[in-house]
């Protein structure tokens, strides 16, 4: 008997591996493979109460819904009593020709200039007249991708190993300046009257599974914690929580409108600033640009990129308790919509890409329009209607949504769109 439990023991992990090795389905990328599923209500309670009204859904509906976000899938933020500290350390007054003020501004996490910090790259335009709402979000290879200026510091921290941004044992280097501004056109942003700022994601917590040893997540661990528990933050929780340290900094300018500060991400960083606007309600507009599973898609279609692919490539971005939907995303008992909902009644925009069916554009836009009831609770217009085409905007209410031509990326398209729905809700003239 000693033996069979030995033996069971040895072989359980292999076991478990098989099966969800035979549960793990092809991918789809075909809507006609999409498989029937249910999503989980909107306006019911866990209790089954119906919601409805405005009070039923912050008082009840929505708190529920943000627990169980993060209990199964981003990981509860664990409490913070301490401050960020910023200090600028640069300004350039002749930014972008003379259109704005650039400044690169230290956030600090503990009371030690040596302790964990990260770097926020913050465009003012110069052409003001009071303070001016304002666009923030992470970036994936440091602020001195965003424009290739030699003056802008460059990142000394631990960055992908992608090749075409000259990336060279896991630094950047000297040709690596400027290698995003396609995707953070400061000129276009600042042309339109709004500041910029942005932050390397990295320097909050690096993109890769070393234990949660080199990021942020040591700051909070309780004596003897070596890893976050289960139900505790991932790195997506970490780079959402950095984001919220610098709108800290941003309402504390007197050059910026801190009611209408937009939080903006792409990708992985999409995800990140979904979670961060879920969280801290001062975001005053939400931006998820080809967010995909994780982020504005919906989990349960299981097209493109799902759970389970997404927690085998990269086990630290979630919570430990969201790998136990791998390849049983019925179980899981949220989907996106609700997430896209937890914005309400703020304005929502979300933008796919049509080439990019890894993040299921089709379930991106559904999620959106599947949200939209809450803004309705609020006296809002949501999202309605069929799928647009390509390049066809729709954001007539209080959720917006465009797909671009083309593939995975952010581009100077999606910004116009977001710059006009910005203009739009904001009540903002050009």
């Amino acid at each position: 008997m000693k033996l069979l439990i030995c033996l069971l023991a040895l072989l359980g992990p292999w076991l478990a591996g098989a099966g969800l090795a035979q549960r793990r389905p092809p991918v789809i990328q075909d809507e006609a493979q999409v498989p029937a599923y249910s999503l989980p209500p909107l306006l019911v309670g866990q209790d089954g109460s119906p919601v409805r009204t405005r009070k039923d859904w912050e008082q009840k509906r929505r708190p529920e819904l943000l627990r169980l976000f993060a209990t199964h899938v981003y990981g509860h933020t664990p409490a913070w009593s301490g401050q960020v500290r910023w200090k600028t350390l640069q300004e350039n007054p002749q930014a972008l020709g003379g259109k704005a003020t650039r400044r690169e501004i230290a956030l600090y996490f503990t009371p030690d200039d040596a302790g964990p910090q990260a770097r926020l790259l913050l465009y003012l335009p110069n052409q003001r007249r009071g303070r001016v709402p304002a666009f923030v979000g992470l970036n994936f290879n440091g602020n001195h991708a965003v424009e290739a200026d030699p003056t802008i510091a460059l990142n000394p921290n631990w960055m992908n190993p992608w090749a075409e941004n000259f990336i060279v044992n896991n630094r950047a280097t000297e040709r690596s300046r400027g290698c995003e501004a396609r995707r953070w056109p400061a000129d276009l942003v600042v042309g339109r009257g709004y500041a910029l700022a942005t932050l390397y994601y990295g320097d909050l917590d690096p993109d890769f599974d070393d234990g949660f040893q080199n990021g942020i997540h040591p700051l909070f661990y309780r004596a003897g914690q070596t890893r976050p528990d289960s139900a505790q933050w991932g790195s997506i929780g970490a780079w959402a929580w950095g984001l919220s340290r610098a709108l800290d900094c941003l309402l504390a300018d007197p050059a910026i409108d801190g009611k209408r500060v937009a939080v903006v991400g792409h990708s992985r960083l999409g995800k990140a600033a979904l979670w961060a606007a879920a969280q801290d309600p001062r975001f005053g507009l939400v931006v998820s640009n080809n967010s995909g599973c994780g982020g504005a898609a919906l989990s349960k279609r299981i097209f493109g990129e799902t759970v389970g692919l997404i927690n085998e490539q990269f086990p630290h971005w979630f919570c430990k308790n969201f790998q136990q939907y791998n390849y049983f995303e019925e179980r899981l008992p949220v989907d996106q919509h609700q997430l896209l909902a937890l914005m309400a009644p703020r304005p929502l925009y979300v933008a796919s890409a049509s080439e990019d069916l890894w993040a299921d554009p089709r379930g991106e836009f559904l999620a959106a329009i599947h949200a939209s009831p809450v803004y309705q609770l609020y006296g809002h217009q949501g999202l309605a209607g069929d799928m647009p085409p390509p390049n066809t905007p729709r954001a007539t209410g209080r959720v917006g949504y465009h797909l671009r031509a083309g593939a995975h990326d952010m581009l100077a398209y999606d910004w116009e769109q977001y710059l006009n729905f910005a203009d739009r809700v904001w009540g903002r003239r050009r």
